[in-house]
């Protein structure tokens, strides 16, 4: 199977590497693509002899049947329609982007229309196939809770503008109380997860979300609670942060891997 990866961060290191020891299957991967001559991504590829291309057009050139988005919001915005109009899979990590209905409704037109899969994987969480159950009885509540050790949220615009010093907090800070379809933007690499619970629950305006900051944690630590007919579901996920990039959990890295396997199996068990 002919595989292109959009992106040049851990995921992207990851599929190469598992695929180089012949652990993806018939894999074949293609084509690392970025944004421009400086992406990490053609330092990646040079590392593992992939060709590096910019853009979906050059992407779309490499003939793969399915592609790894595992870059940012931005990424799916310029490139997932382009490449489902070519019937080509895409499976999306960054799916805090699918936060914008528009964007969403017209992916998902453009797949149907070209008989195109688009994938969501769980990324750094689980249990969505008890979710899905849960709202085909009837839910009353979804929410998540996101917190992380300081250090992941740095950088990010939102949390910069409360002005706090995440090298000294004294105790847990909450960053962000809210909507999903408020919070997600807000954390462009942080809370994908929350869209994810969002898109296979009870949609972005109903699944709550709280983002804290908490200096005692070791590891990326998300609780979800579930509550509807069929009774209350507590879920806790208690996640390493990639040593590359503390914004991303190691579970959410290797749930690309699994989505891959999963597309390519005859046999599939569960959601």
């Amino acid at each position: 199977m002919r595989v292109g990866i959009l992106g040049g961060g851990i995921i992207a290191r990851l599929f190469l590497e598992h695929a180089r020891r012949g652990e993806m299957g018939e894999a074949k991967v293609v084509a690392v693509a970025g944004r421009g001559e400086n992406s990490r991504g053609k330092a990646l590829a040079r590392e593992y002899g992939m060709a590096y291309v910019i853009g979906a057009k050059k992407l779309i050139a490499a003939r793969p049947e399915i592609v790894i988005e595992a870059a940012s919001h931005e990424a799916v915005r310029e490139n997932a329609e382009a490449l489902l109009s070519k019937g080509i899979a895409v499976i999306v990590l960054s799916s805090g982007a699918l936060c914008d209905d528009e964007l969403r409704e017209r992916l998902e037109r453009t797949a149907a229309k070209h008989r195109a899969l688009l994938y969501v994987p769980s990324g750094g969480i689980g249990g969505l196939d008890a979710l899905k159950a849960a709202c085909a009885a009837g839910v009353d509540e979804v929410s998540i809770a996101v917190t992380k050790p300081p250090a992941a949220w740095k950088g990010i615009s939102y949390v910069e503008n409360l002005k706090l010093d995440l090298d000294r907090l004294p105790g847990p800070v909450t960053l962000f109380e809210g909507s999903a379809r408020e919070g997600v933007p807000h954390f462009p690499a942080n809370v994908n997860i929350a869209a994810v619970l969002s898109l296979a629950g009870i949609g972005f305006e109903r699944t709550r979300l709280k983002v804290v900051a908490d200096p005692a944690l070791k590891f990326n630590t998300h609780f979800i609670t579930i509550r509807g007919k069929t009774g209350t579901i507590e879920l806790r996920f208690e996640s390493v942060p990639s040593p590359d990039n503390p914004k991303t959990a190691m579970l959410a890295c290797y749930s690309a891997l699994a989505a891959f396997r999963e597309f390519g199996s005859p046999v599939r068990y569960g959601t």
